[in-house]
């Protein structure tokens, strides 16, 4: 779609429309410029938050740890997040300056640990709105539900089929943005597009965006109905929008994001040149963003960074992202000329803020936690089964990750049999684990006791085990897919059951990576022509995270939900003194 499409699909929406009207509106409101005696200038801060996912207990084990250097310069974890301790930091923050705003980059929902999840993360949004969130945009676990739930997450109402969980009708978030999320049949954004906030006599733009490869990302049922823009495209329309409305002082909340070089969260980013230590989809996002805007905010990667990526007409322009789960957020402070109606670009800065656990809970969201969870206690607290050790999943670092070997294997087991698909292998995205199975516990299950609630922290999608055909050739393809498309710049390897094994050489480039004549089933060498049943989830049966060849299975048969398989095979391999080990990592090889 060309530049002039895209801003005519603008045009065409009443919500632009609508927007336009609100910023001239905004401009007849503006500040006067500085006369004698008044300062010309006024200070902004503005926090920024991303990658919440529902966690508003402090997230356990790796998940719930920053990385931070000591003295001598070695790495430490530093224990960080919880929805309470978090407000309580932004608070503090925000009390440090009058003209503030509290802002996100999206998937501040979806991918939710149980407390949240199980009504349907009204809980994180209410404690979100405690903390005086003002703006965020919309990411990709935001459509987990599909666009209808979004809506009504963003502007209230009782949940269609479950109702209200309590007397007080949910009342939304009201804080989403979703520039470039049309719906197709009408083609208006499915949400407001931008946001302008008065403070302290300064007027701000926000433009809220996804990422365009969002429907490969999310479920097709998620997505279905809508059509995503290209990031910079959108973002270019609607600063031009902005602007001739008045509104000079632009933010882009994207999510989208990149790779640091470091794991450390104050990473130097520009220690070797501006954005030298940045890779990744939101550097050319950066670089192709009109000028006018001044600061760019992202997410989607759950990485800290602040860096400095030059804007096309070689200006320096700050693009941050604050990590995941609560665990940091960014203080930008810049200035705002009322004259020019502006920020003065070279007075942005931004530091990542580890959110510790050794401040007052926020007693409002703190109650809010509570409150849900009495109400979810019995089912979360349930015992389901015992590990030897930390069995890590979304903190493992390695390709196979020990909880992805657990996780195919239960999905295997669930879907061997004739009656529930005659499964021979089973096949799991690393994206789709969101937690690890942690050994030391603080509650009063003990250690090594895994709960209901833990487990679903794991796999919190409530997606469909589905168990079809393919052929060795197209098995072949799938495990090449690790390396191409999508894929090609961060391979996201499939975790694997134990009876398929493969290598890797990582000497070669794109699908020659996979070693053809290595992979096994059974011990058995992958035969091309013959044909395979195999259990994936729902999301992968569509060709999701990239694995397009996966769509293309024949006899489906849907079986049951990913987390009941994986409770049962918990609950079935290990028992209070036989606890299911920590699995060696043994079935892909490396080159």
């Amino acid at each position: 779609m060309s530049d002039r499409e895209t801003v005519g699909e603008m045009r065409r929406s009443r919500w632009a429309l609508a927007a336009l009207a609100a910023m001239t509106l905004t401009v007849t409101m503006a500040a006067p410029a500085a006369g004698a005696g008044q300062p010309r200038t006024i200070p902004i801060q503005l926090l920024a938050i991303n990658d919440l996912h529902g966690n508003l207990e402090p997230p356990q084990g790796s998940s719930g740890n920053v990385t931070t250097l000591d003295a001598t310069g070695a790495p430490v974890s530093v224990p960080a997040g919880g929805a309470a301790y978090l407000a309580t930091h932004l608070a503090q923050a925000s009390a440090t300056n009058p003209n503030s705003l509290t802002i996100a980059a999206g998937d501040l929902i979806g991918g939710s640990p149980l407390l949240s999840a199980a009504f349907h993360d009204e809980p994180t949004i209410l404690a979100l709105k405690a903390m005086g969130l003002d703006d965020s945009s919309v990411g990709n676990h935001e459509f987990d539900e599909g666009s209808a739930e979004l809506k009504r997450i963003n502007y209230g109402g009782c949940h269609p089929t479950e109702g209200c969980y309590d007397t007080t009708p949910y009342p939304g978030g009201r804080f989403y943005l979703a520039a470039n999320v049309l719906e197709t049949k009408t083609h208006l954004p499915v949400l407001p597009p931008v946001s302008i906030r008065k403070v302290g006599g300064a007027t701000i733009g926000f433009i809220g965006m996804t990422l365009e490869d969002t429907p490969s990302v999310v479920t097709a049922a998620g997505v279905a109905g809508l059509k995503f823009l290209d990031e910079v495209r959108t973002a270019n329309g609607y600063a031009k929008l902005l602007r001739l409305a008045g509104v000079e002082a632009i933010v882009v909340l994207v999510h989208e994001g990149g790779t640091p070089a470091s794991q450390v969260y104050n990473y130097n980013c520009d220690a070797n040149g501006p954005g030298s230590g940045l890779t990744g989809p939101i550097v050319d996002i950066a670089k192709g963003l009109d000028p006018s805007i001044d600061l760019v905010v992202s997410a989607h990667t759950h990485q800290s960074y602040v860096c400095t990526i030059p804007d096309p007409a070689g200006n320096p322009r700050l693009v941050t992202q604050a990590s995941s789960f609560g665990k940091l957020y960014t203080d930008i402070d810049a200035t705002y000329d009322k004259r020019t109606r502006d920020f003065v670009r070279s007075s942005i800065t931004a530091k990542n803020m580890i959110v510790t656990r050794d401040v007052t809970p926020d007693p409002a969201v703190a109650a809010i936690v509570a409150k849900y969870q009495g109400l979810i206690g019995p089912i979360a607290n349930k015992p389901v089964g015992y590990i030897a050790g930390n069995i890590l999943g979304r903190g493992g670092s390695t390709p196979e990750r020990p909880l992805g070997d657990v996780i195919a294997d239960a999905q295997l087991a669930a879907t061997s049999s004739a009656s529930t698909g005659g499964a021979q292998i089973a096949l799991m995205n690393t994206g789709g684990i969101r937690a690890d199975l942690v050994y030391a516990q603080s509650g009063a299950e003990g250690d090594g006791v895994v709960t209901y609630g833990e487990a679903f922290a794991v796999q919190p999608f409530n997606n469909n085990l589905v168990t079809l055909d393919y052929t060795g050739a197209q098995l072949l393809t799938v495990l090449q897919q690790q390396f191409t498309g999508i894929n090609a710049a961060s391979p996201r390897y499939l975790q694997i059951s134990a009876n398929l094994h493969w290598t890797a050489d990582l000497s070669r480039t794109g699908a020659d990576r996979v070693v053809a004549d290595s992979v096994t089933i059974n011990g058995a060498p992958l035969d091309l022509a013959a044909t395979y049943r195999v259990t994936v989830n729902n999301f992968l049966a569509g060709g999701g995270d990239g694995y397009l060849e996966l769509a293309n299975g024949q006899n489906p048969l849907v079986g049951q939900l990913d987390i009941d398989a994986f409770t049962t095979y918990l609950t079935a391999n290990s028992t209070p003194t036989s606890p299911l080990p920590v699995p060696p990592l043994n079935r892909i090889s490396f080159l």
